[in-house]
């Protein structure tokens, strides 16, 4: 059995980006027009991971410089391979302890990052120190506490067999009210926030499950089973998704979306 005490962690960049990847890029899209930044702007990506968020910057924002920090090797590597992030300068640190000076960015971003921190306050503080005045603080995540992990039908379904798929630290980072506070905390200005919901559609259930299965988090819980639970587990989720006339899935993620403006500018 798993529990919630595991560790997460997440160090195969390619598994991951199946997993999560277009996930990421989806939730990213809309995230990066709720915020309309301006062009040109120095960008830290805080836990950037396999670069699936980091290459949107790159291809749609025309940034002057794009910077990315995460705790994983392997997905640093991952993200230094594509094409779009051969010109970012992309190293392995801590996001509660970021590896710049004061005033170095003029944008900085958590994408799906905060929860994972162990004391996401001081990640936030991090941003808004290396960020100069008049610049973005920003982040989005999953709505966990809300359900809106894309996957939170897989993990329910799990429970039932009396497995739990590990939890963040800090899931209660996830939420708008806390995020507000870490925010306002940090001394973060024009503070405004939104929810971003965003579907994908796989071709058909044997599609869903060879990403689900093949992932990190859920899909290591699934590894575990015996092969008779897993296909007991198939045929439980097979009856609970959403299945169109032509056999496709689709499923649903919601999450949680915020920005601030650092003082003086």
């Amino acid at each position: 059995m798993s529990t919630a005490s595991e560790a997460i962690h997440f160090s195969d960049g390619a598994a991951y980006g199946r997993f999560m990847g277009a996930w990421s890029r989806l939730v990213g899209a809309s995230f990066l027009a709720w915020l309309a930044p301006a062009p040109a702007l120095r960008w830290l990506d805080v836990g950037c991971g396999n670069g699936a968020f980091t290459s949107l910057l790159s291809e749609r924002l025309e940034p002057l410089s794009i910077a990315g920090i995460d705790p994983s090797e392997q997905q640093l590597a991952y993200a230094r391979s594509q094409p779009s992030l051969r010109e970012a300068q992309l190293l392995q640190a801590d996001a509660m302890e970021l590896p710049f000076g004061a005033a170095a960015f003029d944008s900085a971003v958590m994408p799906l990052v905060l929860p994972f921190l162990p004391v996401p306050g001081r990640g936030v503080a991090e941003m808004a120190r290396v960020v100069s005045p008049g610049g973005l603080v920003s982040a989005y995540i999953w709505d966990l506490d809300g359900g809106g992990f894309p996957y939170q039908q897989v993990r329910e379904a799990l429970k039932t067999w009396q497995i739990s798929t590990p939890d963040p630290p800090s899931p209660e980072a996830s939420g708008l009210q806390v995020m507000e506070t870490l925010w306002q905390d940090a001394a973060l200005e024009a503070v405004r926030t939104c929810s971003i919901r965003v579907e994908r559609t796989f071709a058909d259930f044997a599609a869903f499950w060879d990403i689900v299965s093949a992932g990190p988090s859920v899909g290591q819980a699934i590894r575990a089973m015996q092969p008779a639970q897993q296909q007991a587990l198939q045929q439980q989720l097979k009856e609970q998704l959403q299945t169109g006339a032509d056999g496709s899935i689709t499923i649903s993620g919601l999450a949680n979306a915020i920005a601030g403006v650092v003082p003086g500018g």
